[in-house]
């Protein structure tokens, strides 16, 4: 597996003390050690080149981003200092989630028509690593009332825009053909087991915080602040994600042949693409397979199924429930009996592997409920990692949002009434992701996500 990232001072942050140059810049070098370690699975040059998700752009586009993101942002645009090439730095810029309705992807040959070839990327790549690792080192990153530098916010943006990054890039890869990707030594999947039990847990009312305050964090993107608190209603959770065995039961039941689980968008969209089962299952001679990152195997049933918001919120409306809210999320995962709040589910101890499968432990998930020192104080299992978790929840701002000058279009752009957020973590969310006011967002029909869920209702 890619190498894991170390508990991190940043994860418990001081939020007056001054910045560790010598951390930023060993946090900065794994982030690009793991960037290059994901693209190296890629087995020949064309593969470079595909683009295994009609929406995104090939891989050769992303091994340019990543470093131009970081150079533009914090050495041309905070610090003010020269670049290195106008055009690639321009080519490289910015890479978005655009509509779900674009044409097919090129292919391999027409996209090196299109790039730079690699060998020009590289080198470019190279350069800005020098220049990034020379301005965390020596460059006064940290100024007070600077747009850019205050609380050297440049310098946390980049860092975190590469370790999402990361989980983009997985789930690219998953999308390719096994035979384009190098599998690591010793890769052993677990499949073990049967699904649990399904079971209830149910949650008093009570308070939920949502975002924080700038001043309370050593960094938090503007979706995340300000802080405010959410009065939450009693309720009702699953214990468990939703597992690929527990879905099958909707699939066999005929739930994507029935209009009335879906909305009008959904059912005719489950039409158009002829969509009749979640995108990481297979059918083969009559049978289920998983589609792993390295091979296909038989179904695990006890894996947590990863869809859709558009199915989640079907299979839900089929069992007689919804999706929870993101308050009752943030009330299930983080709130407690006694009234208080923690900073992680199972409390203040930072992560570790015995609390999940996040950053980069395993290529797949887990069966759920198999972690049982994450749960939360009410014992939800799983609030953390083997999926990312859609909420019925559009995407929006808090209360007294402001765009944050070093990335505006981060967040505003997408505001639009068409995404849902998502929380908690994958098994390739980096562990610096992990605080509880953490957001991630994506369209209901956007189907390559590690994204699973589990049912909400009232409770009885």
């Amino acid at each position: 597996m890619l190498r894991r990232e170390r508990p991190e001072s940043l994860l418990r942050p001081n939020p007056s003390g001054s910045i560790d140059r010598s951390d930023l810049v060993a946090r900065y070098r794994r982030n690009r050690e793991r960037s290059r370690a994901l693209f190296g699975l890629l087995i020949d040059e064309d593969a470079h080149y595909s683009r295994p998700i009609p929406l995104r752009h090939p891989f050769v586009f992303y091994e340019g981003h990543v470093p131009a993101f970081s150079f533009n942002t914090l050495v041309k645009n905070a610090l003010g200092e020269a670049g290195i090439d106008p055009k690639l730095e321009a080519l490289f810029a910015r890479g978005i989630d655009p509509p779900t309705d674009l044409s097919p992807a090129d292919d391999a040959a027409r996209n090196r028509e299109q790039w730079p070839s690699r060998e020009v990327v590289e080198r470019f790549a190279r350069e800005v690593d020098a220049r990034v690792i020379e301005a965390l080192t020596d460059a006064d990153i940290d100024r007070p009332g600077h747009p850019l530098l205050d609380r050297a916010e440049a310098v946390f943006v980049i860092l975190e825009h590469e370790a999402m990054h990361q989980e983009t890039l997985h789930y690219m890869l998953h999308r390719l053909p096994c035979s384009a990707k190098r599998p690591p030594s010793g890769y052993r999947p677990r499949v073990e087991g049967a699904a649990r039990r399904r079971a209830w847990v149910e949650i008093p009312p009570g308070r939920a915080t949502m975002g924080v305050d700038r001043g309370s964090s050593r960094f938090a993107w503007d979706n995340e602040r300000p802080h405010h608190a959410e009065q939450v209603g009693a309720f009702a959770i699953e214990r468990d994600n939703v597992t690929n065995a527990a879905f099958m039961e909707f699939v066999d039941a005929g739930g994507y042949r029935e209009s009335r689980f879906w909305s009008p968008d959904e059912w005719s969209w489950l039409q158009r693409e002829r969509i009749h089962h979640p995108l990481f299952w297979e059918e083969r001679a009559g049978s289920w397979s998983w589609r792993g990152m390295f091979e296909a195997f038989a179904l695990p049933p006890a894996w947590p199924v990863y869809v859709t918001h558009a199915e989640a919120e079907a299979y839900a409306r089929w069992r007689g429930a919804r999706l929870p809210t993101e308050a009752e999320f943030q009330r299930a995962a983080y709130g407690t009996p006694a009234g208080d709040e923690r900073p992680f589910p199972w409390g203040d101890a930072p992560p570790e592997p015995r609390h999940g499968v996040f950053d980069f432990t395993s290529w797949d998930p887990a069966p759920a409920g198999s972690q049982p020192d994450g749960r939360s104080a009410w014992g939800v299992e799983d609030r953390v990692g083997n999926g990312g978790e859609w909420t019925s929840t559009l995407f929006g701002p808090f209360p007294g949002f402001r765009a944050m000058a070093t990335y505006p279009e981060y967040s505003a752009d997408f505001f639009d009434g068409d995404h849902f957020v998502m929380k908690g973590a994958s098994p390739a969310t980096a562990r610096g992701l992990l605080r509880p006011t953490f957001r991630n967002w994506f369209r209901a029909r956007y189907p390559y996500v590690y994204a699973t869920f589990r049912c909400a209702k009232e409770p009885a």
